[in-house]
């Protein structure tokens, strides 16, 4: 009878697609992960290659500088071949990088390492915005955006205790090594069974799915002038560096030691509060995508939630050391407003062709890795600037003063977010005619 239910399930498109949805969310499941794991092994790191907070920003920020760049490139391959064949390409070659990265014996040799998992990673966010494109309709994709957000933030909670109590056990060398043989399998699975559209599976068309030819070369040049030549792209991409870039640092670098060495608490403590972070970007995203989705509305809910998004940053900056659960608080709410800055990606979206998807969203995915490639190494270097000579485990001891001075540096970026909201909702208030009206 299961067989049965499932055979039905596989010939049926709106079955189907949830089925190959998943393959691609456990793809990015191990993106994530691997993305944000430095956290956590921050100090190993520290020690094992004998880095300075400078160095340990660059090597987590590798990931980043070529995930931003590949961002248009993703696009366009997304676009001319598919987001099944390109997925499976990159988990391929993300996965190797991992194993690679665990196996290192240098400092070199773990950048290169992690510029490798970057370049594999980099395409797989883009090919499930694609799919989703291919199989859902117009009104479901600020949802479907949000759901992997959704995939992404669970992927955070994975990389903070879970993977913490897996390096306890067994080391973090031997648990990359493991992640990159599942994350090897998770590649194959893509291949095989993930289909671009329900007509190239073999299946009748979804209604109000329209098929998504793949773009012709001349279209791709045509369709990436317009994208670039939006100013709302680079509005959105500014707003998008700050706000994305700064909770990847936060949640994927510097959370984690903040919490310890101003706290005095042990790793796996200051990875349950980073992971409240991720806790909030599993529920906010599809929470706010969903609401967006059914009362037509994107400009105010983003306003709102970088307003909040700075204020909340802000008190560490001016406090340094509020009480550990108005931290934890703070995480979580950020993590999850992560479901406001997202709403621009549909309105990208539905500003350009339904064909030129992979080519808009691309366009401005790329600026939160930026972001996340660039502030990790500023930080590092205010709070370099503060060490005062203290190594324990071979790893620096950072002061205050040095957290608040990193801290104040993301709420400058929440400001700059905020005026980049006010931007877009007076635009969309200008083109409408004076009232309150959306992408």
């Amino acid at each position: 009878m299961a067989s049965n239910r499932l055979a039905r399930w596989w010939g049926e498109p709106t079955a189907r697609r949830w089925l190959l949805f998943a393959v691609l969310a456990t793809v990015f499941l191990s993106v994530n992960v691997l993305r944000l794991s430095t956290a956590v092994i921050a100090e190993p790191l520290m020690a094992a290659f004998d880095t300075t907070g400078a160095q340990l920003g660059t090597l987590h920020a590798a990931f980043f500088y070529v995930y931003a760049v590949m961002q248009i490139p993703t696009g366009i391959l997304v676009d001319r071949v598919g987001p099944r064949r390109t997925a499976a390409v990159g988990a391929l070659v993300m996965n190797v990088g991992a194993i690679w990265f665990a196996l290192a014996g240098s400092y070199a040799g773990a950048l290169g390492a992690r510029l490798l998992i970057g370049l594999g990673g980099s395409v797989i966010f883009v090919s499930m915005l694609r799919f989703c494109a291919g199989w859902f309709r117009a009104e479901e994709f600020a949802t479907m955006s949000g759901i992997c957000f959704a995939v992404g933030g669970v992927g955070g909670i994975l990389a903070t205790t879970p993977f913490a109590l897996a390096v306890d056990v067994a080391g973090w060398r031997e648990t990359l090594v493991a992640l990159g043989v599942v994350g090897l399998v998770a590649s194959a699975l893509t291949y095989a069974f993930v289909r671009d559209s329900p007509e190239r599976a073999g299946l009748e068309p979804i209604r109000g799915v329209p098929e998504q030819a793949r773009l012709t070369m001349e279209e791709v040049r045509t369709y990436t002038r317009r994208v670039l030549a939006d100013r709302s792209t680079w509005v959105v991409s500014l707003l998008l560096f700050c706000t994305g870039g700064v909770n990847l640092t936060l949640f994927g670098l510097w959370g984690i030691p903040y919490v310890v060495q101003t706290y005095g608490t042990t790793v796996t403590v200051g990875s349950l509060v980073t992971l409240l972070g991720g806790l909030g970007a599993v529920l906010g995203p599809p929470a706010f995508g969903w609401l967006s989705d059914r009362i037509d509305r994107r400009t105010e809910f983003i306003i709102a939630g970088c307003l909040v998004f700075t204020l909340a940053l802000g008190l560490i900056a001016v406090v340094g050391a509020p009480p550990l659960p108005v931290v934890g608080l703070i995480f979580f709410i950020n993590g999850a407003l992560l479901g406001t800055f997202v709403l621009t990606y549909p309105m990208v979206k539905e500003r350009h062709p339904s064909r030129a998807s992979g080519i808009s969203t691309g366009s401005v995915n790329g600026a939160s890795f930026l972001g996340a490639a660039i502030l990790p190494t500023v930080m590092g270097r205010a709070l370099d600037a503060y060490w005062t000579g203290e190594v324990v485990g071979g790893a620096r001891v950072y002061t205050a003063a040095g957290y608040r001075v990193a801290f104040a540096i993301a709420t400058l970026c929440g400001a700059i977010a905020v005026l980049c909201a006010l931007w877009l909702h007076w635009r969309d208030r200008d083109v409408s005619g004076g009232g309150s009206a959306t992408y």
